[in-house]
């Protein structure tokens, strides 16, 4: 059964975020309540097809840290769930 990762990408809280800070300003501004901050990031689907969810976590780990994510800036994390 194949597995399905989901990894998200953000920048790091101590990285300025001019795109959030954007959005929350227009968010404010459009009259939504309680906005106080908004982090914008990246989303991804990665799909492994063999069904050995060790062998999974440990590519994905790899393949988050190494391709995904700039780790000057940004941070990580993902999950695994059984694919459909």
């Amino acid at each position: 059964m194949p597995i399905q990762a989901k990894v998200y990408v953000s920048l790091k809280r101590t990285v300025l975020d001019p795109q959030g800070a954007t959005i929350a300003k227009a968010l404010r501004k459009m009259q939504y309540k309680g906005v106080d901050d908004v982090r914008q990031g990246k989303y991804f689907e990665i799909t492994f097809a063999d069904g050995d969810r060790a062998a999974a976590e440990v590519e994905l780990a790899r393949i988050a840290t190494e391709v995904l994510t700039n780790p000057v800036i940004e941070e990580c994390r993902w999950k695994l769930e059984d694919g459909q």
